[in-house]
């Protein structure tokens, strides 16, 4: 818009003319990433998937206490194991309470990067034993055997597409090795 009015004042100019312009004011742009981009006609993206899950209110609980809404709701692509709340109860006692405390923020970081692949793995593409980097660094591996798939002995109990990867239904908390 501001090239087309300026081409249209040198003309001005140029013809002899004088003209004023004037810019429309910049609509306020809201605070907050792409998490904050309301979207109600596009496919859902990973983090949209689980926040609309009531299976997975735990997991959305611990990706704002880790700060990582936004870093899922970008255009990855991502594969995210998506533990259900049911997994995360099967941790210890005070566990979940004890990681998401802020001084925990990077214990926390680092098992929900665990969970998550850059790069879209489809179903067609696992084969048994294959082993997959995670964003952590660690490796998980899968298996893959009479069309039932698990990660790290956890059963994937279904799976969602999103618009900036896929979302594997889990049922139990993926737990990275401790480092020596």
């Amino acid at each position: 818009m501001k090239k087309y009015m300026l081409v249209l004042a040198a003309l001005a100019f140029a013809c002899g003319q004088q003209t004023t312009t004037t810019e429309a004011p910049v609509a306020e742009i809201p605070a907050g990433g792409q998490s904050n981009v309301q979207d109600a006609e596009s496919q859902q993206d990973v983090v949209k998937i689980a926040a609309n899950s009531p299976d997975h209110t735990t997991l959305v609980a611990a990706l704002k206490a880790a700060e990582y809404v936004d870093a899922l709701s970008n255009a990855g692509p991502f594969t995210v194991f998506a533990p259900t709340n049911a997994a995360f109860d099967k941790l210890p006692a005070g566990t979940l309470e004890t990681l998401t405390k802020p001084e925990n923020k990077e214990k926390l970081r680092t098992i929900l990067e665990y969970h998550v692949f850059v790069g879209v793995l489809t179903e067609n593409m696992i084969r048994d034993g294959m082993t997959l980097n995670q964003v952590s660094l660690d490796n998980v591996t899968l298996h893959k055997k009479d069309g039932k798939i698990t990660v790290n002995g956890a059963n994937v109990l279904g799976s969602a597409r999103g618009s900036n990867g896929i979302v594997y239904i889990i049922d139990a908390v993926l737990l990275p090795p401790d480092k020596k």
